[in-house]
Formats: structure tokens, sequence, C-alpha cells
């Protein structure tokens, strides 16, 4: 899917400063049920930015970052290129150049939708070791929508076309269970952004379904997003909550 991986080249310093976290509580989950501890060493793929990373390598575990986007990556090698623990991997979910039955815990934060889920299946059995853990993390806009989101979302059908389309593949059960090889879990956790404008407009224009400027819809867009934000912002800033979905599981082989 090499359009999915050059989608992100224009984003990847908004993505940098203006994507969510992980909440403390989802690292503790992958502390407590997942494997994740210094001992472990961890795939994290489609790390992008390394927003996920920086957290696994301050549980003090050793973490390959697997991404196939060289603006991404860069951006995560400058920034957690001190941290001796880590490694960064020109490589794709389907491919990640691992040496075979190299890792105790393979993560994905926010890019399963763009994998071939049958291939990365098959390359994630070949890089863990038997018994090893999976986990897929998400921040998604909750379904409760508060005014603020309700007029976000309105704004993201009528000025970003491809908005519906990409995040229709989000988080779907049946692709992580085949992935994972049948049975998963999920834990959440909640999670909030609070925002300036600058902050809301680089959130926005982190996301890949986002009309850049030089596109007609860009300018379009930009104004609504300003009335958006000045109909809701309270002292400067807006609310952008979400629920953070850990969806984790041991990678089973087929029997």
């Amino acid at each position: 899917m090499s359009t999915a991986t050059e989608r992100f080249t224009s984003r990847a310093g908004d993505y940098a400063r203006y994507r969510p976290g992980y909440p403390a509580a989802a690292v503790t989950l992958l502390q407590h049920r997942c494997g994740l501890s210094p001992q472990a060493v961890v795939a994290d793929v489609g790390s992008g930015t390394g927003i996920l990373t920086a957290l696994l390598l301050a549980s003090g575990a050793q973490v390959f970052g697997v991404e196939p986007n060289a603006a991404m990556r860069a951006v995560a090698e400058a920034t957690l290129g001190a941290w001796p623990r880590f490694r960064s991997v020109n490589g794709t979910a389907e491919a990640t150049t691992l040496a075979p039955q190299s890792v105790d815990l393979l993560v994905v934060g926010q890019a399963f939708h763009w994998f071939d889920v049958a291939k990365a299946r098959l390359e994630a059995l070949r890089v863990t070791r038997a018994g090893a853990w999976g986990a897929l993390l998400w921040n998604e806009r909750p379904h409760e929508a508060t005014p603020f989101l309700a007029d976000y979302e309105a704004m993201l059908m009528r000025h970003a076309p491809q908005y519906a389309t990409i995040t229709a593949s989000r988080a779907n059960a049946a692709s992580m269970r085949e992935f994972f090889g049948g049975r998963m879990q999920l834990a959440t956790f909640r999670n909030q952004q609070q925002l300036d404008f600058e902050g809301l407009r680089g959130r926005l224009m982190s996301s890949s379904y986002a009309p850049e400027p030089g596109d007609p819809a860009h300018a379009p867009m930009m104004a609504a997003l300003a009335r958006v934000f000045d109909t809701h912002a309270r002292q400067g800033r807006v609310v952008l909550p979400y629920q953070t979905l850990v969806y984790f599981s041991q990678l089973t082989p087929a029997a």
C-alpha cells in the first residue's frame, strides 16, 4: 500500500506536535497484561513520529520503531535518537525487516487500518516469540457528541471528502480479530486534548483526509474551522475528548 505509506509525508510536523498521546493507564495495561517490561523487546509497527514509542521506551523496554515514511521516521529519530534502547527501522507492517522470533510485544498505535491484514499477521507471527502479545491502540472520538464535537464532525463531513471513507475503516473489530488469530480483549480509557486555535488547526492538518494548502477545499475548511472554534472556545481553548481503545491478545498461530 505505497500510497498509504506516503500520505503523511507533508504532515509529519503537525503530527508530532498536535496528535494526542496515550494515557498512562494504557501503558500500565501493557505492563500488567501484555508483557511490557525493561526486559522486553517491543516492535512499534507504523510508529510514525514516535508518540507511542516514547512511552514504551520510558518503561525501560528495547523498542524497534518500524515506520515506512521517511519524513515521519526522521522526526522520531530526531526526538528519540538519544534513547539507547531505541532502534529506528525502515519497514512496513507486512515486511518489518526484524529478525525471526525476536519480539516479545508487538504494538500498533493508530496505524492498523493502513495494513494489509493477512500479510501483516504473517509477518507478526514470523517476528514474535511463542506466547508474545499484540496490542492495537486507538484514540477515537466518543460516540456521545458534545456540542463542539457535533459541529466539528459536521465541518469534516462537509469540507473533507475523504473523512468518512477513512474513518469508517478504523478500529474494525473483524480485521483485528483476524490479525490476532481469533480472540481479543478490549480496555478503554478516557483521554483528551485542550487546544487553542493553532492546536486545533494542527490537529486537523495532521489527518490524512484534511485538504492541504493549494487544494480548493482547504480555505473553506479553515474558515469553517475558525467558526466552530469561535463558537465553542472557552478561555481560548476547546476540549477534544477521546476514548483510548486498547485491543490486546496473544498472537495465535492458525490451528
